[in-house]
């Protein structure tokens, strides 16, 4: 995805935190409203950048100031009213052929609600302020996956977003 990252907001009052690499689009903006194309796969995401730069020439965005970003999800979610691990597979009416890139650079993981079971909605650790209380690295993540299941398992997340809740690996693409 490629992203408009935004430095932390002022109403996020934490001192570790320089910018927000979120999956969500809530600080850090995707690179256009992009859900109505229908060229998204089936985590809803796009299978490699080529896909999010067609849009862009089509609709005139200029990506160069843009940061790319690559996920990995994990394959289970957290049931919210289960309370509980569950499995989760793409949505199977999308082509889903994700394109890893060549180079890229982990920079830490997000956990991220997905209440319409679609595309990513809401990250607690910048959206409900979490990361005030809670230790993440300079970009609003988790060092480790550890981490964020353990936040997870905590109950902190109980009135922050309604779930499910997916771990995300973040990394940043190296362009050539």
């Amino acid at each position: 995805m490629y992203k408009d990252v935004r430095e932390k907001p002022e109403w996020l009052k934490t001192e570790s935190v320089e910018d927000i690499y979120s999956v969500s689009g809530c600080v850090s903006e995707d690179f256009d409203d992009w859900i109505n194309e229908w060229k998204h796969n089936g985590y809803w995401l796009f299978d490699s950048p080529d896909t999010m730069e067609s849009i862009a020439k089509e609709k005139g965005i200029d990506l160069t100031k843009m940061k790319l970003f690559f996920y990995k999800v994990s394959e289970q979610q957290w049931d919210e009213d289960k309370q509980a691990w569950e499995d989760h597979e793409p949505e199977e009416s999308f082509r889903t052929k994700v394109q890893p890139p060549r180079e890229s650079k982990l920079e830490g993981f997000d956990i991220v609600s997905l209440y319409s079971n679609t595309s990513c909605e809401c990250s607690p650790l910048s959206c409900n302020h979490l990361s005030e209380t809670i230790k993440t690295n300079r970009h609003c993540l988790f060092d480790t996956y550890e981490e964020a299941i353990k936040l997870i398992n905590s109950g902190e997340l109980k009135d922050c977003e309604p779930g499910p809740y997916r771990i995300f690996e973040v990394y940043s693409v190296i362009r050539a």
